[in-house]
């Protein structure tokens, strides 16, 4: 099949690698693969696809080449990519990487781009019944996977370190990353330094983030934690085998990406519930996870550090049920969810649902 895919930019983060790795699986499969891109965005992954680079800062219909599927992704590409597919150029789907009209401005823009296409992938049944109650389209689930390249080297005990705790930190100068929770992760990471000051407290940033971000880089210089910018994912791997502990604060994800690729590098996760990672993560079974209005993130931090044998149980399961999360399996569900689409056959259906017990209101008139 010949895919074109609309992309703002592939710059380090979650969603730019799930683009990155579902693209490559394509073109590895054999499909016809064209990212288009428009002028100035950033690549900062390895593409195996055609990159088709416009001349415009923004996608217009007459860049887009003829195709069997269009695939859009962030609500600003969705309007465009329809438009192309009304004119013949292919069958609009629509992957949505996050539920942008919960966290993001616009949302006068975005919660009605959700109406354009029923063509719809999903990450989580989290993400598909949330989208399934707002408009009533029930999306195809493609999750997240795990690149061969991040896995458990077996180094911790050469370390020779203190504990090492470890959390990603994204730059939030003009962005968009409330949700994150970064100030809250911060303020009990520090709880735990000054109840176990023995401890490592790390941060990993993307290197174009932290070169830009002077909050970040303030940070660093106050000389209470330490900081890596991994270019690459061998690097990025090493950070997570180093790591005893990582943290995710992040109280809204579709996928949650890190806290899985640390877990496949063999450390224990403490998590706030995200939605998206209720899918692989299991409180008191694989890691250790609580609501935010529980404000438990350090004490489950500092219940690890000091429980060694629960640190190192949680860490062995967490690896084990991360095996199962691959790219190629990602590939896979879009392929057939693609497949789907074109035959005109209905998207997969979830348990319990929240469709069917719409439809049953909407059937009875009963509240």
């Amino acid at each position: 099949m010949r895919f074109t895919f609309p992309i703002l930019t592939l710059c380090h983060g979650g969603a730019q690698r799930m683009l990155v790795e579902l693209t490559n699986g394509l073109t590895a499969m054999g499909h016809q693969v064209v990212i288009l891109m428009p002028l100035g965005g950033d690549v900062s992954y390895t593409v195996h696809s055609t990159l088709l680079r416009t001349d415009h800062t923004v996608l217009r219909e007459t860049d887009f080449p003829y195709a069997d599927v269009i695939v859009s992704n962030f609500y600003t590409t969705v309007p465009v990519a329809e438009a192309a597919s009304s004119n013949g150029k292919g069958v609009h789907v629509r992957l949505s990487l996050c539920y942008e009209p919960l966290f993001l401005p616009e949302n006068e823009k975005s919660f009605p781009s959700y109406h354009i296409t029923p063509n719809l992938i999903v990450l989580s049944q989290w993400q598909q019944e949330l989208i399934e109650l707002g408009h009533g389209i029930t999306g195809s689930i493609v999750p997240v996977g795990i690149s061969a390249a991040f896995r458990n080297l077996s180094i911790r005990h050469r370390l020779q370190e203190p504990l090492n705790i470890t959390a990603i930190l994204r730059k939030e100068e003009n962005g968009f990353s409330w949700h994150r929770e970064q100030s809250y992760l911060v303020q009990q990471l520090d709880a735990v330094k000054q109840n176990l000051p023995h401890v490592n407290i790390n941060f990993i940033s993307p290197p174009d983030e932290f070169y830009s971000s002077p909050s970040l880089q303030a940070m660093k210089a106050s000389g209470k934690y330490r900081f890596y910018t991994p270019p690459n994912d061998a690097e990025l791997c090493y950070h997570y085998n180093c790591a005893d502990i990582f943290v995710s604060s992040s109280s809204f994800d579709t996928g949650s990406l890190p806290g899985l690729e640390a877990m496949r590098c063999g450390a224990a996760l403490v998590s706030v519930y995200s939605g998206g990672n209720l899918e692989y993560a299991r409180h008191e079974e694989n890691c250790l996870l609580s609501y935010r209005y529980e404000n438990r993130l350090a004490s489950d931090v500092a219940r690890l550090a000091m429980d060694h044998p629960l640190r190192a149980r949680l860490a062995r399961q967490g690896e084990i049920d991360s095996a199962g999360w691959t790219w190629e399996n990602s590939v896979k569900k879009l392929e057939e969810a693609v497949l789907r689409f074109l035959s005109g056959s209905a998207a997969q259906q979830p348990r319990a649902s929240a469709r069917s017990r719409l439809s049953g209101i909407f059937r009875t008139g009963k509240s």
